[in-house]
């Protein structure tokens, strides 16, 4: 092979000479892989099955070196470039055919410092990664639902999950970050260096450049006191009504989504399952001594099922791993909604009757509480004022099954935009254009355009929610 089949930042397909990349692999401490090596197949392949893409080279990095390098190689060749982290984005904008993929996946660290409760992690860590370095100190970083997240996705695009409420979302617990500008350069971000890119990146997805490292602030959480309680599907109604004025009054430390979703089989008991019911996923992270006070007024709704107990904080967040394992397909929409009004509750137990496979399902992250009480203009995510973070999920093993997840998924969310708040959480959904992204950012998109056009002018991280500059 003595040419390269590769997509240009513009869209054009061109060739690369190999000696040019045979020059840039030597100068590589990871790996450089193309479509013609063996394990290029399992290296392309990203969380959702349904994403396809092949792109013409895959660096796996694994140093800030490598990081650098591999931009400065994407800028001179002017190649499409994509930055993958844990792999988990919903539309696979951590992929691109024909392009550069900087894979983050090498650069995994983690480092807790109990003096100020800190946590300094590398660019490539997951979730998992996160909560078992910090569990051992009694600490833990708000983050998302699902343990094989990666770190970088999940804080650039905001961070909903079950600490939320208490301690905010996780870019509010972002102190710092070294990144790789599209120049190539190395900058560390935070209050007082570098401070419209520190606020920029607190939200505002990979628009500005590769972090290959978070300082994050941990917060005292070891054992919590949560799991699921579910209610058959016709009770959907007045679940919903009761949860939206007990959640937002409830104590900060109690957090829980709510859900419409398909019982899936073991390990839940077998005469619940392929039962659609309507549930909450509960996590209580105070004093243990209250939590069975805290949960009374939740099990005097009769769930038909619970599975709530003490736990380890990796364990609520690892708890549907399982279930979800990379490589199924999935397809996300999505709305920030300020209320359940009953007509959407009924929508939402029409939709949650009509769930197409077992594990289909759509979730109601609660935004009050801590989350709620940042200013919208304090990073760019400006939907504080929104009570929940909605999304309708499709989900299947079977290839054969995309077209019905995602006709029930559209439908859904069809259903209840009406109902929305006009933005959306931009981790939630695939690639739905540059008008979803502006009205999710609101009155903070010029901001963002501004320090864009500062420090990637041409627009080289476009492989993302973008912001044109």
């Amino acid at each position: 092979m003595e040419k390269l089949k590769v997509c240009l930042n513009s869209g054009e397909l061109s060739e690369l000479d190999v000696t040019k990349l045979e020059e840039f692999k030597s100068g590589l401490k990871g790996e450089l892989i193309t479509p013609a090596d063996p394990g290029y197949n399992e290296v392309r392949a990203v969380y959702n099955g349904m994403i396809d893409k092949k792109p013409g080279l895959i660096v796996k990095c694994v140093d800030v070196a490598d990081v650098i390098y591999s931009v400065n190689f994407g800028r001179a060749n002017n190649l499409l470039t994509a930055v993958r982290g844990g792999g988990h984005n919903a539309g696979g904008l951590g992929s691109c055919n024909d392009g550069m993929v900087i894979d983050l996946s090498g650069i995994k660290f983690a480092k807790v410092n109990t003096a100020d409760n800190t946590v300094y992690v590398g660019g490539g860590n997951t979730l998992n990664e996160l909560d078992h370095a910090t569990h051992a100190f009694g600490l833990a970083v708000p983050g998302g639902i699902i343990s094989t997240t990666g770190i970088g996705g999940l804080t650039l695009g905001g961070g909903v999950g079950y600490l939320s409420r208490k301690y905010g979302l996780t870019i509010d617990n972002l102190l710092e970050a070294d990144m790789v500008l599209a120049d190539g350069s190395f900058v560390t971000v935070n209050e007082t260096q570098n401070s419209d890119l520190y606020w920029a990146i607190r939200g505002g997805g990979g628009n500005f450049g590769v972090v290959t490292s978070f300082k994050f602030q941990a917060h005292p959480v070891k054992m919590i006191y949560g799991g699921p309680t579910f209610w058959p599907i016709e009770n959907t109604e007045e679940i919903m009504a009761w949860y939206h004025e007990f959640i937002h009054s409830a104590p900060e430390d109690l957090n829980g989504f709510v859900a419409t979703l398909e019982i899936p089989g073991p390990p839940f008991p077998p005469d619940l399952h392929n039962k659609k019911v309507c549930g909450v996923v509960w996590c209580y992270t105070g004093d243990l001594k209250n939590a069975e006070e805290v949960f009374k007024p939740i099990r005097d709704k009769n769930p038909i099922f619970e599975h709530v107990g003490e736990m380890p904080f990796p364990a609520i967040q690892g708890m549907f791993d399982g279930l979800m394992p990379p490589g199924l397909q999935w397809y996300w929409k999505a709305d920030f909604f300020s209320d359940i009004p009953k007509e959407a509750a009924a929508l939402h137990k029409k939709f949650g009757s009509e769930i197409p496979t077992p594990l289909s399902q759509m979730h109601l992250y609660p935004i009050s509480g801590a989350a709620g009480r940042v200013g919208k203009n304090d990073t760019p995510w400006v939907y504080r004022n929104a009570k929940y973070a909605g999304v309708f999920v499709g989900i299947d093993p079977n290839p054969a099954n995309a077209g019905k997840i995602t006709k029930w998924a559209k439908d859904y969310w069809e259903a209840l935009h009406p109902y929305s708040s006009g933005g959306v959480y931009l981790n939630f959904i695939m690639d739905e254009g540059q008008e979803r992204i502006k009205a999710s950012y609101g009155e903070n998109y010029e901001r963002l355009v501004q320090i864009k056009r500062k420090y990637d002018p041409d627009n080289f991280f476009k492989v993302n929610q973008n912001i044109k500059p």
